[in-house]
């Protein structure tokens, strides 16, 4: 299966792991590991497929299926002790050009 990832997961990635050159590489190398070892579930959406990452559990990947490809549109972090906390991630800046 081809795993494409795109820029908002890799940004989203860097904030919450930190030293890997490739990002990107690292997440369709994570996201392929997790989904062999059937660390996934459904999603909320249709078509939303959520994979657990294996090293850093409470790390999720959310993806969209595209025939044999996945995408990973974003990630998010479960639990308390979270590397970068939902408020930060939740807020909508009116200012921030990329929300709008």
């Amino acid at each position: 299966m081809l795993i494409a990832v795109t820029d908002h997961a890799v940004e989203r990635f860097r904030q919450r792991v930190r030293g890997t050159l490739e990002p990107r590489t690292e997440i369709a190398t994570r996201v392929a590991r997790a989904c062999a070892a059937g660390a996934t579930e459904a999603g909320a959406a249709a078509g939303e497929l959520l994979v657990s990452d294996l090293e850093r559990r409470n790390v999720v990947y959310v993806c969209r299926r595209r025939d044999d490809e996945l995408i990973v549109i974003t990630l998010w972090e479960r639990g308390p002790d979270a590397a970068v906390p939902r408020r930060f991630t939740d807020a909508l800046r009116p200012d921030d050009d990329r929300v709008r």
